[in-house]
């Protein structure tokens, strides 16, 4: 601005810390007393309505009130547009012995580009983004950006009821999506879309498909497009690629209009080295530690954080609470738990330093994991915590009362990654690994389970779902259809990433779109009719999902029949409903296969992957059997069915 007299003013408070400031509430103006006594104990779980920038009315003038925790700092200052950057116009003041430090700009207005200017002992100068910003500048630029939050949400209904949407006893089944590639522009430069924009097309899709909710890869800003929102900058800033909070909002409220529920990916395991960000904030290793042994990832290049530093935990324990609360998420997944928990995760000897006890095990990160899902259920107690845990830690999805670390599921990886290597194997070698299929069955019980197919199996060199299946072409689509209807028959909640369910057949690349027109080919859409009738079917019949984390939902007829590759089981619900399935791994057909089942009468064939409709060979069922008295594998009648070559059929019945 040219003229002085234009600028914002600045309204510091007295130069005592002990005196009032009569222009703001509290003692200490916005952040009294038992801000300071939370925060510095690591409890205070809504620091994004202290720290940061907010619009205020201070004696009568708009602007906005600021602060930042930099205990270090011998100058802290707000530097923006409204000040030409000019670091000496307006400073802000240390409250109290919290190493906050605040103050509040008359005439700054929402839209308006900052940071803060940070001078501390040892000559450290830099200029830092708000770690509590709330909206930031696109990437590569990175000052903060003021902004106000306020939304006028029309989801009341699904708010309303969306505690029985992702409980234990219902379906589950979710579509992980990267935003800024599950469709993109159609004409170049092939930008992504805003978020108002891909809102409804999501919305619309994940309903026609009959997935339940939507798990998108962190918003959080982050710098790097590439690291796919893992290598966070802005814990409270909803990443500016795709619009405005605002913008986000709506199409979460859209979401959830249509019925979706939104799980977000959140990353406290690890955040992004750039300098204008968290990293040395104030010249200290304030949220990382210092020893790099602690507080470097080797595996991501990135800083780990100080789990025992209390501030830390208010900070990280606050980002949580604020997605919840903000933008009404629906669950949070919370990213690389098994780093968080072990000390020498991806560590040789002699580069990590064993807890107090001599052992391997994060205390500080497991103590932080109990008290964030504690929070969680206690505030929220209508949405779920996720853990994508990839270790054999006890306990991960049991109550923090019982010893576990409080979460509501834990993700399955070891059924992901002994699927694939399964469905990888020539089916002329697959009677000898039959137990990579039922292995899973021997611990289904010890957590709360997703079974995914996740973003990390089509990454990095993978290739796509498509090019771990076996076979020539016609065996690849029967092969991803056999997998699909296994992974949504067995016990655990559903999860599939984008592009999966077309039978993608390149790796996904962040920047291009899902190949949506390889569905103009029947084989695709194929697959995808199959996901959608997956999803349908896994709805409507109880027995699929009522009992899902109860030995009594599910039980093996026959998991031995290695010879022909074939196992078939059944799932129960809370009354008499029974869906009995049965997989046929191998590309040879089974005519006349006599399988026990648990009742008379008739069996309903309510699912044959190999249906034509599908691109199958239509090897099935006509419709269904009918069971004679004619006892077999330890049930007291059977039929005799058509097993399709690399197929699924799913029969209904009574017990």
């Amino acid at each position: 601005m040219s003229n002085a007299a234009d600028k914002p003013q600045f309204l510091p408070f007295g130069s005592d810390p002990t005196t009032p400031n009569p222009s703001a509430p509290g003692e200490y103006g916005w952040f009294g007393p038992q801000d300071m006594y939370l925060f510095n104990e690591g409890s205070h779980l809504k620091l994004h309505d202290k720290l940061g920038s907010h619009p205020a009315t201070v004696d009568g003038v708009d602007g906005y009130h600021f602060a930042v925790w930099a205990p270090n700092a011998d100058y802290v200052a707000v530097t923006g547009d409204f000040n030409g950057w000019d670091k000496g116009a307006n400073p802000l003041r240390a409250i109290g012995s919290s190493g906050v430090w605040g103050g509040f700009i008359a005439g700054a207005k929402q839209g308006t580009c900052y940071k803060y200017h940070i001078a501390a002992p040892g000559g450290f100068i830099a200029e830092k983004t708000d770690p509590f910003a709330f909206t930031c500048e696109i990437p590569p630029k990175s000052a903060a950006v003021t902004w106000d939050l306020s939304y006028q949400w029309n989801d009341s209904d699904w708010m309303a009821n969306r505690r029985e949407k992702s409980s234990h006893d219902k379906p589950v089944s979710i579509y992980e999506v990267h935003l800024g590639s599950w469709v993109r522009e159609a004409d170049p430069p092939y930008h992504s879309l805003n978020y108002r924009d891909v809102g409804p097309k999501l919305a619309a899709y994940c309903k026609d498909m009959g997935f339940t909710h939507v798990e998108l890869l962190p918003l959080t800003e982050h710098p790097f497009f590439a690291s796919w929102g893992y290598q966070t900058t802005g814990y409270f800033a909803a990443t500016s690629r795709y619009g405005t909070p605002q913008d986000l909002m709506y199409m979460i409220d859209v979401l959830h209009q249509h019925g979706v529920g939104v799980i977000l990916d959140w990353v406290p395991s690890h955040f992004a080295t750039d300098a204008w960000s968290l990293a040395k904030f104030d010249g200290t290793c304030l949220y990382e530690h210092a020893d790099s042994r602690q507080g470097f990832h080797p595996d991501w290049g990135s800083f780990v954080f100080n789990y025992s530093r209390h501030e830390v935990r208010s900070f990280l324990l606050s980002s949580a609470m604020f997605w919840l609360d903000k933008y009404h998420i629906d669950g949070l997944r919370v990213d690389a738990v098994a780093s968080m928990l072990y000390l020498d995760y991806s560590r040789k000897a002699g580069e990590w330093i064993p807890n107090q006890y001599g052992g391997k095990e994060n205390i500080d990160a497991i103590s932080l994991l109990r008290r964030f899902n504690e929070e969680v259920y206690k505030n929220f107690p209508d949405v779920q915590t996720f853990a994508e845990e990839s270790t054999a830690f006890n306990l991960v999805s049991r109550p923090t009362y019982v010893g576990g670390l409080g979460f509501g599921y834990k993700w399955d990886m070891g059924w992901m990654h002994d699927t694939l290597k399964y469905f990888a194997l020539d089916p002329i070698h697959r009677k000898h690994h039959q137990n990579d299929l039922t292995f899973r069955m021997l611990y289904a019980y010890n957590e709360n389970f997703v079974m995914p197919l996740s973003h990390d199996e089509v990454v990095q060199g993978k290739g796509p779902l498509w090019d771990k299946m076996a076979g020539d072409e016609w065996q690849k689509f029967a092969g991803m259809r056999l997998m699909f209807a296994y992974q949504w028959g067995m016990t655990g909640k559903k999860l599939l990433f984008m592009g999966c369910e077309i039978a993608q057949r390149q790796e996904w690349r962040h920047d291009q779109s899902i190949d949506w027109h390889l569905l103009q080919h029947t084989p695709h859409k194929g697959v995808q009719s199959v996901v959608r009738d997956l999803n349908k079917l896994y709805a409507s019949e109880p027995a699929l999902h009522e009992l899902d984390n109860q030995p009594g939902g599910f039980d093996w007829i026959d998991c031995s029949d290695a010879a022909n590759s074939v196992i078939s089981c059944m799932r129960k619900s809370k009354g008499d409903d029974v869906v009995v399935m049965v997989f046929n791994f191998t590309p040879v057909p089974r005519h006349d296969y006599r399988l026990g089942v648990p009742g008379p009468g008739a069996w309903t064939e309510v699912l044959n992957t190999d249906a034509g409709v599908y691109g199958g060979s239509n090897v099935g069922n006509a419709g269904g059997v009918y069971a004679e008295f004619a006892p077999m594998h330890g049930q007291k009648y059977s039929v005799l069915l058509n097993l399709p070559p690399l197929g699924a059929v799913f029969f209904k019945g009574k017990l």
